[in-house]
């Protein structure tokens, strides 16, 4: 079996921990940023022979399946025709900021992941890799039949491309746990109970929000199981769709 090639656009911290996730486990990258391919050649050294830079569009054109990890809002920054056709995983996650809000998002109209299989008419859009930090996915992964192998929820409206991604997160090191369509992806995004801190246990008291992202971003992974992802998931109450900073 040939190997499978995972294109990341956007090399934040998201994008670079699952490139190293991905090329400990085997699977070749193709990263790309918004700055150009040579501006990667030192995390590029630094993750070995199966890993390469390219632009997005090479990013999108060469892999089998994609991670879009940009901001919400560079999402038009995304090269939908190279993407049209391709599984899309998207991470992303809706931070409204003084001066950029989506309404159609502020309303409940949409769900993040709705909106961006909007942009990305020609794309199968999967939501998943939203609500674990980077450290968290290199501390948890585990073989499969592992007992504390941890769980990670996906949505879509594609269930071949629900496969594909739940497939790689196997090869990942992680089982995934399908919530459903995009529609209900809101049920593991911001301001619910299967946000972040499953994932890294109860943070210290009185953290501001920006202490509090610190704090998540550097804290151990806590395993999750199959069946604690779907309690915390049938538990949730639809509320604000994206957090501040």
């Amino acid at each position: 079996m040939s190997t499978i090639t995972l294109g990341i656009i956007g090399t934040g911290m998201v994008g670079a921990g699952v490139a190293r996730r991905a090329v400990d486990a085997g699977l070749g990258v193709i990263l790309s940023n918004s700055r150009g391919p040579r501006t990667l050649a030192g995390l590029v050294a630094e993750l070995g022979p199966r890993a390469r830079a390219g632009t997005a569009a090479e990013a999108a054109r060469e892999a089998d399946l994609v991670l879009a990890s940009l901001p919400l809002a560079a999402l038009d920054r995304l090269p939908r025709a190279e993407l049209a056709g391709k599984t899309v995983i998207d991470p992303m996650n809706y931070a409204p900021k003084p001066g950029w809000r989506l309404p159609e998002l502020d309303s409940d109209e949409l769900t993040s992941s709705e909106l961006v299989q909007r942009r990305l008419a020609g794309a199968r859009v999967v939501k998943a890799l939203h609500n674990i930090g980077p450290r968290q996915v290199l501390d948890l992964f585990r073989p499969a039949g592992a007992p504390d192998r941890t769980a990670l929820p996906l949505s879509g409206d594609d269930p071949a491309a629900k496969k594909e991604v739940e497939d790689l997160l196997d090869l990942l090191g992680f089982d995934a746990v399908d919530l459903g369509s995009l529609a209900g992806s809101w049920r593991s995004g911001p301001n619910t109970p299967l946000y972040a801190f499953p994932y890294v246990g109860q943070p210290p008291a009185g953290l501001t929000v920006h202490e509090l992202v610190a704090w998540v971003q550097s804290a151990p992974g806590v395993p999750v199981s199959a069946a604690r992802v779907k309690e915390l998931a049938a538990a949730t109450v639809r509320g604000p769709a994206g957090f501040e900073m």
